[in-house]
């Protein structure tokens, strides 16, 4: 596959980052990208920036280095319904909204209330990206959650951060395993995210080959070959 965008990752104004938005954007047209997406964690997780950084999200030039920019959040789903982080104001400077489980900003409930919770960020409008569902950090039932994504064309991620062993999520391998089969049977496509904290990160899906190899995953059910594709499919804001 020849990769070609990345849309989750984050620079140093997310906290525990380590390169800022120049070095990522430089990283990426040094690696042959077109597209990056810079999405920093929202404001419910611990260290993250200051609301105001959003506000000001036009003062970047979105075309760095022959690389197009995206620049948007990885907000934090709160609650059992689904509830992200920021209000809709913020949402609208976006380019790009990623919604995700951190085990900082959400408690687990039942699979049900989990369940709730993915579907709840799903039918959101303006999420267009869950990233890493499968990562374990709460159990949910698979395939409600593939369904849902493919009815609100909402993008489920599998994260190559979440399969680094040094992460010890003993629970990612066999659930990005799941998600890639019942992608594979209800034709979802899938986007493949580094999770990139430094720049040297970006566009590494080392861990995640493995798994399409095993789930035998069609390559056109993958974006991140495609980012015209990517762009035609992404959800428009309300």
């Amino acid at each position: 596959m020849n990769i070609l965008l990345d849309m989750h990752t984050h620079t140093i104004a997310s906290g525990h980052a380590y390169s800022t938005v120049q070095e990522m954007a430089h990283t990426a047209a040094e690696k042959g990208l077109k597209l990056l997406g810079i999405t920093e964690h929202g404001y419910a997780m611990p260290g993250t920036c200051d609301p105001i950084y959003f506000l000001n999200l036009h003062a970047i030039p979105r075309n760095m280095y022959g690389v197009d920019l995206m620049m948007g959040a990885e907000l934090n789903i709160l609650d059992y319904e689904g509830n992200i982080d920021m209000e809709e104001s913020y949402w609208r400077l976006m380019d790009l909204r990623i919604a995700g489980l951190h085990k900082l900003c959400y408690t687990p409930g039942s699979i049900e209330q989990n369940t709730d919770a993915l579907l709840g960020a799903i039918r959101n409008p303006f999420v267009q990206i869950i990233s890493h569902p499968g990562d374990g950090t709460a159990d949910f039932l698979f395939e409600p959650v593939v369904l849902e994504a493919k009815k609100t064309r909402t993008i489920l991620e599998i994260n190559n951060s979440s399969l680094n062993p040094a992460r010890h999520k003993k629970k990612a391998k066999p659930n990005n395993l799941e998600i890639l089969r019942l992608c594979k049977q209800h034709e979802v496509p899938v986007i493949l995210g580094s999770d990139a904290h430094i720049s040297f990160s970006i566009g590494d899906y080392g861990y995640i080959y493995e798994l399409l190899q095993i789930a035998e995953f069609p390559e056109q059910l993958i974006f991140n070959d495609k980012p015209d594709f990517f762009k035609s499919y992404l959800k428009k804001m309300p």
